[in-house]
This record gives structure tokens, C-alpha cells and sequence, in this order.
């Protein structure tokens, strides 16, 4: 069980969201791991997966390497510094928090790991 009171009321409402969307369910189930089993995803990785106009989840952390090419949104657990400023420059760097408030139904979205 996590111990961070942040992370398991994110946890909470992704279980909850995930009776209706379960994309939800499926983030919700990465996040339930260990911290150094999370996904550590550049930025190449989401460019190369993510069609324009698409959300990508990262149920872990977001690392700098790559340049993004398209108009995207990208949500995850952390950023890294540098990768927050290049997400933002071609698209929107959320939390999974905030994305989950926005589009409860999990549309257009695709998790990369």
C-alpha cells in the first residue's frame, strides 16, 4: 500500500473513474507498483506513439531526451525539469490528476510505458 496520502486519493479516484473508462483502471494498476518499477518514458518515445491531437499517460516519470513534432498533451505521475519546459512548448504538460478531472471518460488517450 502507498504511504503518500497524495498518491492513493489519486489512486482512489482513478479506481473509481475506472468502472466507467478503464483506461483508468489499467493506470491505476501501473501506479499500484513499486516506485522503481514505474515507467520512465523520453520524450522520443511519446513523439513516436502519440498521434496529434492524442493525450499520453505516463504512469511514471517523463525524461527529457527527444524533441516532441506534434500538438499533444502529456500527463504523468512526475516530470523531469527539462522535459516539463519541451512538453510544454508543443503541447500541455498535466498531472494524471488533472487530466482524470478533464476527460473522465479516457478519450483519446493512450498510455505509453
Amino acid at each position: 500500500m502507498k504511504t503518500n496520502l497524495q498518491t492513493r486519493k489519486l489512486l482512489t479516484a482513478l479506481h473509481k473513474a475506472g468502472k466507467s473508462a478503464p483506461v483508468w483502471k489499467q493506470v491505476a494498476a501501473e501506479l499500484e507498483r513499486p516506485t522503481r518499477q514505474h515507467a520512465r518514458v523520453n520524450i522520443s518515445k511519446i513523439d513516436r506513439y502519440v498521434r496529434d491531437g492524442e493525450t499520453a499517460v505516463i504512469p511514471g516519470k517523463v525524461l527529457s531526451l527527444g524533441n516532441t513534432t506534434k500538438k499533444i498533451s502529456v500527463a504523468a505521475f512526475q516530470f523531469s525539469d527539462i522535459a516539463k519546459e519541451k512538453v510544454r512548448k508543443s503541447g500541455q504538460a498535466l498531472s494524471i490528476a488533472e487530466l482524470l478531472e478533464k476527460n473522465p471518460k479516457g478519450n483519446k488517450v493512450r498510455i505509453i510505458k
